[in-house]
């Protein structure tokens, strides 16, 4: 028997949809109502859209598949190649219905695509028939499980399970570990559960209903959870009362007249932060760190705090009207420091820094916000509202110490030293009331369960399942509740402590009543946490396990798609502490193993922090180590009939002229996936990141993620050397390059410029890591940032004419700014052309020892291409885009009909200083280049519906 495994080429390995796939991502992270995500915070999660193409793409035969098994090396017949374009335009339209969130439960879209998948398993199982193995690998019966070694918020699993995989789940942390529970492992366990709450058991229409997916699960979760608020009001309440607007209150406040006498719900307090003033006249004296004053910058309903001197007292008064610049300014100034509001004294950083590690950092409340009958109330603050805050006890607080050092902190300098500090005294109290009130419902929803004609075993792990849930709710309580969350003068409303994956100083915060109805309430994130149980409960059922991604054994035979842990941007582990501290006070005793720690596991975590490591090169190596191990793993287990696909996101960039763009972050990653023994087979970039997080294509970012797709490497392959490397690589990346910047068919379009320097490195790659090494002419193995910066340099190679070539490198050194005339006659002698002769082109000013690139906005109107007798592809280039922004689409067509000739040149041209504009940072003409190009098909359609025979006529 044949013991070769034989592995169609998959979808993934071949062609996307990416368009779609990215504009259904960006679409899905507006989404609020009815995504999972807003069951528990996580940072840099995939979009569900993404996830499910391409785990999709990944298990799906690309149409190639039996001829390139068949006819190995040989060049299919155009024939065809037109009819695999027609069968991937079908999977296409099968993604692209799949991507949409509309049909995220849309039964009879997701049975299409699971037909597929099922269709393209049996294929692979009928061509492994003899295998030894066959049994135990390739049963057409029964699809091959799925798992995530780095499962994080659970997208992955999650969508894997919705295509009718079995899903596994893993991570080292507990709380993605518990995550993943919610989402896939507790939903389809109790699938189609009735609900087991009382008011739900005495209701007719409950009993008859059928509940279908997690309904029953939404269902409990709303009672329990509402019973979970209503018993913490009864029990606090007291801290968060109404604001009676009074006649005195009126007479300050003509606008508060009408209200007279009404007890208002208060929305929010907030607060600024204060340090003894270092005048030592006003040493007594607590003065506010308030980075502004202003309270609300909607039209005709502005608002701000006026700060109310009296010798060495103050006080705040809340003012409706425009704010003045002072009120804007607050009492910052600039880097940090501020200024006494006694004595205008200058607060510098490192004082505050000082005051704050003493313990001496304190607070007052700058203003009120109420909800009125026709918008929100800004009241001034008294002494009474002050102390009920500041002198409330908690019965219990996270007095845990956290990594000063961690990613992304800046708090510890500001004498921050444990969770507890994150909060006010207040904020202590409701969530730690809370958390013991998530314990002591377990006990009442089991006996619910029993009464409701559960089984012992049942009802205990159901009361479980619920109070997992109910946890979840304190979590979204504190990311609300706590003095690092800011105020939004801008839609009045507080910031959560996460609007950023990171925890920095926050010197004016906003402090939320959980039981108004306002942004930050209980009543606003449980609503939404409900709804986002509607995507739950799908297929089979998944399981989350706790496992160290270095030494798994889960992912033996099944299919792999993972999303690991991006070298030093995100601190996970000392990130979800925050939320960790919280879930194990409400859940240890309903999961002992999990939470048996203070805090999440850290030093094993694949994360390159360098105060934790020992310094930036010891956290590289920790992390290039510990990456290849798990990398190592996968290529071990994974099952072999498929590849594996990888996330990266990007997060920082070093800017090298030679090298091209480059991240030591992907670097590092790439070198741990070769090192592991993985050949690379694509690399797609994709835009899975939430607007405002990252930069978007208008702002010329580079692609949010890569997906990369890899399989194991041959035990066989070859040794080669650096010279015959370079020389396969001048064979593929021309064909590749062409097909990326081209597109093939309708449905597969060009790659962008701002992604294309990615998306090269994918055939690039396959090329390096399909050998067992690359030998440099010294024997030494090439590293992967060596076969990077060769791969990079591809696309900054130079085939135009020589004028242009001369404005080019010009270009690349001066931009559009003056140089010197005797640096302009070597470069342009070194290139094959002369000054003068560019100047005669009509791109350049040479004057007074003076050259200067002549912007396209300075070319003369009225240019005839057909009697320009010296036309560069620079110039064709640079009048396209003038033309195109003055007439769009059509205009530029004429241009471009009339320059045929150089129609690729040009192209290929607007690519390459698309490429250099954003490496060094110069937006406005990144963009400028950029829009040629993702216009480059209506152009080319507009080119092909001018005359041609009067092209005297055109440019007049």
């Amino acid at each position: 028997m044949n013991a070769t495994i034989k592995a169609p080429k998959k979808l993934i390995e071949v062609a996307l949809p990416l368009d779609a796939i990215n504009e259904a991502a960006a679409r899905e992270k507006s989404i609020r109502h009815g995504h999972p995500s807003t069951l528990h915070l996580w940072w840099a999660r995939r979009p569900l859209a993404a996830a499910r193409a391409v785990i999709f793409a990944q298990m799906v035969n690309d149409p190639s598949w039996k001829w390139e098994l068949e006819h190995p090396g040989e060049i299919p017949p155009n024939n065809i190649k037109a009819s695999w374009s027609a069968s991937r335009n079908r999977l296409f339209a099968i993604i692209k219905d799949l991507v949409k969130w509309e049909n995220t439960n849309n039964e009879t879209v997701l049975e299409k695509a699971r037909a597929e998948i099922r269709k393209s398993w049996r294929e692979t199982c009928n061509l492994n028939s003899d295998h030894p193995q066959a049994a135990e690998l390739f049963n057409p019966e029964k699809l091959p499980a799925f798992h995530d070694p780095f499962a994080g918020g659970g997208a992955l699993p999650l969508e894997a399970q919705r295509l009718g995989l079995e899903s596994y789940a893993s991570d080292i942390n507990p709380v993605p570990v518990l995550i993943n529970k919610a989402m896939i492992e507790i939903p389809s366990k109790f699938a189609g559960q009735s609900p087991v709450n009382p008011q739900a058991r005495a209701s007719c229409d409950a009993w008859s209903k059928r509940w279908e997916r997690a309904q029953g699960l939404a269902e409990d979760v709303r009672y329990y959870g509402q019973w979970m608020r209503d018993e913490a009001q009864k029990r606090i309440g007291h801290l968060y009362p109404p604001v009676e607007i009074t006649a005195d209150m009126a007479n300050e406040r003509p606008d508060l007249k009408p209200m007279v006498g009404q007890k208002l719900t208060v929305l929010a307090w907030i607060w600024a932060r204060t340090v003894k003033s270092p005048n030592p006249a006003f040493r007594h004296v607590n003065v506010p760190l308030a980075s502004s004053f202003v309270l609300s910058t909607k039209e005709k309903k502005e608002a701000y705090v006026e700060p109310v001197v009296d010798g060495d007292h103050y006080h705040f008064v809340a003012q409706v009207g425009r704010p003045s610049n002072d009120a804007k300014q607050g009492t910052k100034l600039a880097r940090g420091n501020f200024r006494c509001l006694l004595s205008d004294v200058p607060i510098s950083t490192e004082y505050i820094k000082t005051e704050a590690q003493a313990g001496r950092l304190g607070a007052r409340l700058m203003a009120v916000v109420a909800e009125g009958a026709k918008g929100r109330v800004y009241l001034s603050p008294t002494s009474e509202m002050e102390a009920l805050a500041l002198n409330a006890t908690p019965n219990w607080k996270p007095d845990i110490e956290f990594f000063q050092q961690a990613l992304g902190f800046r708090i510890g300098a500001y004498g921050m030293r444990q969770w507890s500090d994150l909060f006010t005294n207040r904020q202590l109290v409701i969530l730690s009331t809370m958390s013991e009130l998530v314990s002591d419902l377990r006990e009442l929803i089991e006996g619910d369960a029993k009464d409701s004609g559960l089984q012992e075993i049942e009802a205990a792990s159901y009361a479980k399942a619920i109070t997992v849930y109910l946890a979840f709710l304190v979590s979204q309580v504190a990311n609300h509740s706590s003095s690092l969350c800011g105020w939004n003068s801008a839609n009045t409303q507080m910031r959560s402590v996460f609007s950023r994956q990171a925890l920095p100083m926050v010197w004016d915060y906003a402090e939320s009543n959980p039981f108004s109805d306002s942004s930050g309430s209980f009543n606003n994130l449980y609503e939404r946490q409900i709804k986002g149980f509607e995507a739950l409960g799908h297929g089979l059922q998944g399981r989350s396990i706790q496992a160290d991604a270095n030494n798994q054994s889960i992912s033996l035979n099944k299919v792999v798609s993972t999303d690991p842990p991006y070298y030093d941007n995100i601190g996970y582990a000392d990130l979800s502490d925050f939320f960790y501290v919280w879930l194990r006070h409400s859940l240890r005793s309903a999961f002992p193993d999990l939470f048996a720690t203070v805090s999440t596991p850290k030093e094993d975590e694949l994360v390159a922090t360098p105060a934790r490591h020992g310094g930036g090169d010891a956290a590289a190596q920790f992390f290039l180590d510990g990456m290849t191990q798990a990398m190592h793993r996968l290529a071990d287990l994974t099952h072999p009939a498929f590849p594996v696909s990888i996330y990266y996101a990007f997060k920082q960039a070093d800017d090298e002229a030679e090298a091209g763009t480059s991240s030591k972050g992907w670097e590092t990653f790439l070198e741990a996936v070769v090192r592991a023994g993985f050949a690379i087979s694509g690399t797609w970039p994709t835009r899975t990141e939430k607007p405002g997080r990252m930069r978007e294509n208008d702002s010329n970012a580079l692609a949010s993620s890569i997906v990369l797709i890899a399989r194991r490497r041959p035990a066989a392959a070859a040794t080669i050397s650096r010279r015959a490397f370079q020389r396969e690589l001048n064979q593929v990346l021309p064909e590749a390059l062409d097909e990326m910047t081209r597109g093939s068919g309708d449905d597969h379009s060009p790659v962008a410029p701002v992604d294309l320097s990615q998306a090269i490195i994918g055939p690039g790659m396959a090329v390096f890591s399909k050998y067992a090494a690359v030998l440099e002419a010294d024997g030494t193995v090439m590293s992967v940032q060596t076969a990077y910066q060769l791969i990079n340099r591809f696309l900054a190679e130079d085939d135009f004419d020589h004028d242009t070539q001369f404005c080019l490198h010009w270009f690349e050194q001066y931009g559009w700014k003056d140089g010197r005339f005797g640096e302009a006659d070597t470069l342009a002698r070194a290139k094959g052309t002369s000054v003068d002769g560019v100047r005669q082109s009509g791109v350049l000013y040479a004057a007074g020892g003076v050259v200067r690139l002549l912007k396209w906005s300075e070319y003369a109107g009225g240019w005839n291409p057909a009697k320009d007798d010296r036309l560069p592809v620079w110039e064709a280039l640079h009048q396209i885009i003038r033309i195109f922004r003055a007439e769009g689409e059509s205009g530029a067509g004429k241009v471009l009909s009339a320059v045929a000739a150089k129609a690729e040149a040009t192209r290929q041209l607007s690519y390459r200083l698309y490429t250099l504009c954003e490496r060094a940072g110069w937006a406005e003409d990144a963009r400028a280049y950029n829009e040629i190009i993702t216009s480059w098909s209506a152009i080319e359609s507009a080119a092909t519906a001018a005359p041609k025979a009067h092209q005297s006529d055109l440019f007049g």
